[in-house]
Parts: C-alpha cells; structure tokens; sequence
C-alpha cells in the first residue's frame, strides 16, 4: 500500500513541478516530455531496484551516468538543470528513502518549496545576463564597461570578454547587469558609472 501511495505523491509532484511551475514560467514544451519521463522512469526503475539484489548505489551510479549524457546531448540553461535534477530527486526520493511516506511527503514539498521560490520571476528580477556582440573591437575594460552601461541604460556588475576580433572589429561579451530601480514617480533613476561594483 504504502509504494502506491508513494507513487501517487511521486505523481502528484512531478506534475505540480513540471505543469505548475516549469512550463507556465518557460513555456519549452520539449522539457516537459524529458522531465515527465526521466522522472516516472527513475521512479519505476529505483523501486525495481531497491525490493532485489542489486544495490541501491548501483543504480543511483547509473543514473548519474545517464544524467551527465543527457545533459550534454543538448545545451540547457541553469534553470532547467536544475528542473532536471529536481525531477531525478523526485523520482528516487520515494523508492530508495527507506522511510516513512509522512518523510517522503515532506522532502517533496521541500524541493518544490525550494523551485518555487528559486525560479520566481519576482526574486531578483533586475538582474539580467546577455551575451552582446558589440560591432567594434574594444580592448580597455573600463571603456567597454561604460560603453555597456550606456548601450544598456543598466549598472554593469561583471565583464567577461570572450572574444576581439580585430579584423572584423567586434568584439564578444558576456555581461551581468541589473537594471535601473524604478522611483514611485515611475521614473528611473540615473546610472552611476562610477559607483562600486
């Protein structure tokens, strides 16, 4: 009785994790499928596992394996990692914990809890990462900082060149940025390029 009632919150959760937080915040339906199969198949294959012979770290080794392969099949942004291992944690959580439905309820609602409030669009909503192909080669990294500022309206806070191209004059940026606090004028206060990083 109690591996169905672990396959239901198993159920239960994968569903609220990929169909109430996922999607509706990132609308990539290709994950769904993923998240929904890796979850229901390391749910069935952990509880296959953990009533035989074959030891529990066993099984966990290879579905580590088979996580590092999907992971580089595809490029995922660090969001949907760690969905991905979310949806892995889910599915082992209930067969491989060895205790009590009331524990296992309560470390889902934890990694849940958890996703919820690290993937909300309100929680740090001012910082941004891009990366900018700027249409000139500009090798002084303070002058490249002031010019993203004003390209951006935003305060920089960090500057990784990847790459000048000084034949083509371009040069290649990843840069993290918050943009301007808005005053309850509804105007936005002033950049200040000289301020502390």
């Amino acid at each position: 009785m109690s591996r169905l009632v672990l396959a239901g919150v198993d159920l239960v959760a994968v569903v609220l994790l990929v169909f109430a937080l996922y999607f509706p915040r990132h609308r990539r339906r290709d994950l769904v499928v993923a998240y929904l199969g890796v979850n229901v198949g390391v749910f069935a294959v952990a509880s296959s596992l953990s009533s035989s012979t074959v030891g529990a770290g066993l099984g966990l080794g290879l579905f580590g394996v088979l996580s590092i392969i999907r992971l580089r099949s595809t490029e995922l942004d660090q969001h949907e990692v760690a969905y991905y291992f979310s949806a892995l944690a889910l599915g082992i959580l209930g067969p491989l914990s060895g205790t009590s439905v009331l524990t296992v309820g309560a470390l889902t609602a934890l990694i849940l809890a958890v996703m919820f409030v690290g993937d909300h669009p309100r929680l740090l909503r001012r910082y941004r990462r891009h990366v900018i192909v700027l249409d000139s080669a500009v090798t002084d990294s303070v002058a490249l900082t002031a010019h993203l500022e004003q390209l951006l309206g935003a305060r920089v806070h960090n500057v990784n060149v990847e790459r000048v191209d000084l034949v083509n004059d371009t040069t290649v940026v990843d840069v993290r940025y918050s943009r301007p606090r808005v005053t309850a004028t509804g105007g936005r206060r002033p950049v200040d390029a000289g301020a502390a990083r």
